[in-house]
């Protein structure tokens, strides 16, 4: 950087040169000489004043200024140094940070009679901002369809909080029937410890709305008439009462078993203890690269919560596992699940192709059922290909005690990171609600 020829600023090229240059052409408009043409020229240096000197340098932000400073006109606001706007403030060669503003404060309030969505075409709305002037519009019928849904949010006193007054109303909203979930209510009452705004029916059904359609606090809340702060306290604690009170993952008796076994089993299986699967849900990745590592699943190439899934033949969860890392093998979960404590001498045991724990089942007496498969060798026999579709049509009950477990949208939807410290309580919770329908039992 030459002193007193060249801009200051750090990547802007202009300098005394370059306007001399400039003045010896032909001006294309007069035909003459630029120097001697009325025509402006496109920038001037301005030396830096002494007074402003700390001013102009903090500006530039150079380590190692020239010993006299000069910018050019593109860098100052009205091109030259006024009184308003002293220092060269634009196009520096960085990027200057944004000042952020302070949001406008706007206040919206009906005058008149109150807003009726019945009728509306007559109503005012007074629109107050800053609390400094008053502007009045009249919306008429167009217009205040348009808005109809921000209306909305913007009324919440006069929105009801749900009611569940039919019974698909119920299932959609809690994934039971009605008299399923007015059963859970008054089961629980008597768990609720703290004073709340909301009735232990409401909290309940936040917190059965929640687990069903994973819906954000900020939703609930403004569908219950509280703040998203209280809406999580309320989920919070409910996850965690329902998980000790819903005992109902329970390992049935073989008498038990034997008398729900559909035909299905009974024909082909009719020694089979359970079915057994792993299942996954998606996870927000961590920050810890260590945590990533442990949780990606190759399978999903996303990271996972990775648990397995006992069922009796008749269709009923009797065994939920914690939830591990995506990276964890079927093998490993089995094995340190707890799985293999419930098991007695004489149990069969149907599994996929991946649970390679025949090791471990051996040790206790305990059948592994398998479908067949190559291992790199050569083709399947007719004999093995017909085990593998008998075990391929009793097997798929797991699949679909597993689909109706994630009817729980909170299952199927990126479970966020913060939650994975309750998941073992909501898988737990889910499977006793999915026990809880009707429709989880296969037909005999």
């Amino acid at each position: 950087m030459s002193s007193g020829t060249t801009c200051a600023v750090v990547c802007c090229s202009n300098n005394s040169k370059k306007i001399k240059n400039l003045l010896e052409t032909e001006c294309f408009d007069h035909k003459i000489r630029r120097r001697e043409c009325p025509c402006p020229v496109p920038y001037r240096l301005h030396s830096m004043p002494q007074s402003r000197r700390l001013d102009w340098l903090w500006a530039f932000k150079l380590k190692h200024p020239p010993k006299k400073v000069y910018v050019c006109s593109h860098h100052f606001v009205h091109k030259r140094p006024t009184e308003d706007h002293p220092n060269p403030e634009l196009f520096l060669g960085y990027d200057r940070p944004v000042v952020k503003k302070r949001r406008t404060i706007i206040r919206v309030e009906a005058t008149g009679k109150p807003l009726s969505m019945l009728n509306y075409v007559s109503d005012r709305i007074t629109l107050q901002v800053n609390s400094s002037c008053l502007h009045f519009y009249e919306l008429h019928q167009p217009v205040l369809q348009k808005y109809l849904g921000s209306l909305t949010y913007i009324f919440m006193n006069n929105m009801p909080i749900m009611s569940l007054d039919r019974v698909d109303i119920c299932s959609l909203y809690t994934g039971v029937s009605l008299e399923t979930f007015n059963s859970l209510v008054s089961t629980l009452e008597g768990f609720a410890e703290r004073a709340s705004v909301l009735s232990v029916r409401d909290q309940i059904l936040m917190t059965l709305i929640k687990l069903k359609l994973n819906r954000v606090l900020g939703d609930l809340g403004r569908q219950f008439h509280v703040s998203q702060s209280v809406a999580s306290k309320v989920i919070s604690f409910w996850i965690d009462k329902m998980e000790e009170v819903l005992r109902l993952i329970i390992w049935l008796p073989k008498e038990t078993i034997k008398a729900t076994m559909p035909t299905a089993f009974k024909r082909f299986f009719p020694n089979t203890t359970c079915v057994i699967d792993c299942s996954e849900s998606l996870l927000q990745k961590a920050k810890n690269h260590d945590s990533r590592g442990e949780s990606y699943s190759h399978y999903y190439s996303h990271n996972t919560i990775k648990y397995l899934v006992v069922v009796a033949p008749c269709g009923l969860i009797m065994f939920i596992s914690s939830g591990y890392g995506g990276r964890a093998s079927d093998k490993f979960i089995t094995m340190n699940s707890g799985i293999l404590d419930y098991l007695r001498p004489g149990d069969e045991v149907m599994a996929d192709r991946g649970f390679l724990i025949r090791d471990l089942l051996f040790e206790r007496r305990v059948k592994l059922v398998l479908p067949a498969f190559t291992r790199g060798g050569s083709q399947l026999t007719e004999e093995q290909v017909t085990a593998t579709r008998r075990i391929a049509n009793v097997r798929i009950h797991v699949e679909r005690v597993i689909r109706r477990l994630k009817v729980y949208k909170i299952l199927s939807h990126v479970i966020p990171i913060n939650m994975t410290p309750k998941i073992e309580k909501i898988l737990g919770i889910c499977a006793a609600l999915a026990n809880l329908r009707g429709d989880l039992i296969c037909e005999r």
